[in-house]
């Protein structure tokens, strides 16, 4: 193992390029003392890799190519350690389900382990098509070159689908540029997929002739697996202009492969259903920064739906700037995504908001667009000029 740097370095090299092309590597947080975080590490590299008693290893091919090794370690401050192991691409055998198995599999199993942060391997990040349309993709798509992106959700559950409609045709008068279903609409009885699609679909399109906007609805395509494809191909006809897909739920290469799909060639929202338990706790998991930044960008979605600070959730300012930082830290030639902080967000923190995350950003508002006045529409037109204006 190398020499240990110094915490304040860290921040500058986790992303620095990886320089043998053959290996790729990611920074882990490992709890404990010096000796205790080094042997984590060292676990690490076997578990995450052969799985196999490595005093029975005799070939040289194994321990010198195979196997996990640790490159160097950063201490902290906080009494734990930043090591980076690096691993052979070949280990990933280039799939994205082998390739998080490797990062975070049986390790995952095992307190005071936390993956921190992938280092930019363009030889191995490449292999991967990533996201679609990326920022400028979605501006293309959206026509808005410069300005930050406004979306919502059509809810609640239980409305019956005329009405879900009938909303979904005011956010897109208002010039709401994403209007997509709130990801608990399945495909229930009281607002079935097809026909919930068909016509908040259809009513999106009447709003965009009337206007001239460019809203799209993005239905929730999170299904069973073997309705999942299905789902997509239909919302494609109906006119739907983007997907949801809750990954956490269906698989990260379950949507993956929506993504990949020539035949779809729709934007993808990822919505973080089922995955906050990887996120609340500083000594196990993923960090906020590689789940919702690099790794929705490997798995091919264009926006991280995320629950911003000071809303319904206990995510801070410091795990939403690591949020944005995955989205556009160096990955080979993935493009950037747009980060879409919710989770109870007000037209009163527009100022807020905006110092903080700039134009390139999705502003995702739900219920409040309901409640700021009677008039839907005209609260929608109020948020997308206090956008435009900024």
């Amino acid at each position: 193992m190398s020499e240990a740097r110094s915490f304040p370095e860290l921040h500058e090299c986790l992303h620095e390029f990886c320089g043998d092309c053959d290996r790729f590597g990611a920074w882990y947080r490992l709890t404990g003392t010096k000796e205790e975080a080094h042997a984590k590490a060292k676990d690490l590299c076997v578990e995450q890799t052969i799985e196999f008693p490595l005093d029975l290893v005799t070939d040289r091919f194994i321990t010198d190519h195979v196997l996990g090794r640790i490159d160097s370690t950063v201490s902290g401050p906080d009494g734990v350690a930043r090591t980076l192991v690096t691993f052979a691409n070949d280990d990933t055998a280039m799939e994205l389900t082998q390739l998080l198995n490797v990062l975070f599999g049986n390790i995952s199993l095992k307190p005071g382990i936390r993956l921190e942060a992938l280092k930019d391997c363009a030889n191995l990040w490449n292999r991967f098509k990533g996201p679609r349309f990326g920022r400028e993709g979605l501006r293309e798509r959206l026509g808005a070159p410069n300005r930050a992106l406004l979306a919502t959700a059509v809810k609640p559950m239980g409305e019956p689908a005329p009405e879900l409609a009938a909303r979904a045709y005011l956010f897109a008068k208002g010039g709401i540029d994403l209007i997509k279903d709130d990801h608990g609409l399945s495909n229930q009885p009281y607002a079935t997929f097809e026909e919930r699609v068909n016509r908040c679909a259809s009513a999106v399109a009447r709003a965009n002739r009337e206007t001239g906007y460019k809203s799209v609805y993005a239905p929730n395509i999170t299904a069973p697996a073997g309705d999942m494809e299905r789902r997509a191909r239909f919302a494609k006809a109906c006119g739907a202009g983007a997907l949801l897909v809750s990954p956490g739920l269906t698989g990260f290469d379950a949507m993956r492969r929506i993504a990949d799909d020539d035949a779809l060639d729709l934007p993808i929202l990822a919505h973080p259903a089922l995955l906050g338990s990887f996120v609340t706790s500083p000594d196990s998991g993923i960090s906020h920064h590689a789940l919702f930044g690099q790794i929705m960008r490997l798995a091919g979605a264009d926006v991280t739906i995320f629950p911003h600070a000071g809303g319904r959730f206990a995510f801070n300012e410091a795990d939403c700037r690591s949020i944005v930082q995955g989205t556009e830290a160096k990955m080979g030639d993935l493009k950037p995504i747009f980060p879409a902080p919710g989770g109870g967000m007000t037209l009163k923190r527009g100022d807020e908001l905006r110092a903080f995350y700039g134009t390139e950003v999705v502003y995702l508002v739900g219920g409040d667009l309901l409640r700021h006045s009677p008039d839907v529409e005209k609260n929608c037109a109020l948020f997308r000029t206090l956008v435009e204006k900024a």
